[in-house]
């Protein structure tokens, strides 16, 4: 592989070298995000801004813990994790929003996924489509733990990895709104409980390099109760899905450290 970085030691798109980054990190989309779950952990410092990726390390139970905002979608949440392995990372932990799509799924609630539905193109250049994107089992635990420890309204089981926002929201005005509306009633059917769009490609990517992967999301809203004339109050405060994940990543460490 060409050495894009021309022998500097950092990583071409994150620019973060080894050492400056922990084997724990959460993975949230929004770049302005990093910064506040970066506020979760001690000592946290900035050490790299580059692009859409936003990076803050510190640490948690003694352990050194970075963020890394991934922007929007699976081409560049697999960057980032794909660089972060280089430079030691092991364990991952997305941080994000997600679409309700089961009405007993309201605003406010968060999600943990056991697995994603492979509904993007990334994943699709690392394993074939045949092969399943899960989450590893012990960061899924971790999170399940932390849920009930913060005493928060979760729901667990598999999400949906799309690459267009709007292909969700406004499918009948595409062209291929036939096949969009029917996969998503197929979804539905199926006991998918919300949509997103990183999980699948980190999923897939993390089997590919042989690190641990889980995914905690907040549910902004549901569509699904807006269509059947259910309350749908929107959420944005992401605070509960961080301090889940931060919980877990605690959790993880000891779990770690006890083996």
């Amino acid at each position: 592989m060409v050495d894009y970085t021309e022998g500097s030691g950092k990583q071409y798109h994150l620019q973060v070298g080894p050492g400056d980054v922990g084997k724990y990190v959460i993975l949230p989309g929004d770049p302005k995000r990093s910064k506040l779950i970066a506020e979760y952990l001690d000592d946290a410092k900035l050490v790299a801004d580059s692009r859409e990726f936003v990076t803050y390390t510190g640490y948690l139970k003694g352990e050194k813990v970075s963020v890394t905002s991934t922007g929007i979608g699976g081409p560049s949440a697999s960057i980032a994790m794909e660089e972060l392995k280089r430079c030691g990372a092991d364990t991952f932990i997305r941080v994000g929003t997600c679409g309700g799509m089961q009405t007993d799924i309201e605003g406010g609630d968060i999600v943990i996924e056991t697995g994603s539905i492979r509904m993007e193109g990334t994943s699709r250049e690392y394993a074939p489509i045949e092969y399943p994107a899960v989450a590893d089992f012990e960061v899924v635990e971790a999170l399940v733990s932390a849920a009930k420890k913060l005493n928060m309204k979760y729901h667990v089981g598999v999400g949906q990895s799309k690459d267009s926002f709007y292909g969700q929201h406004e499918p009948e005005v595409k062209p291929v709104g036939y096949e969009l509306l029917n996969k998503w009633d197929a979804w539905i059917k199926c006991g998918c409980l919300v949509s997103e769009m990183e999980s699948a490609a980190l999923f897939i990517v993390g089997s590919c390099l042989r690190v641990r992967v889980g995914t905690v999301c907040l549910v902004i809203a549901n569509q699904e109760r807006e269509r059947a004339g259910l309350p749908n109050e929107q959420v944005h405060d992401v605070n509960g899905a961080i301090k889940t994940a931060v919980c877990a990543i605690e959790e993880l460490i000891e779990n770690d450290k006890r083996r």
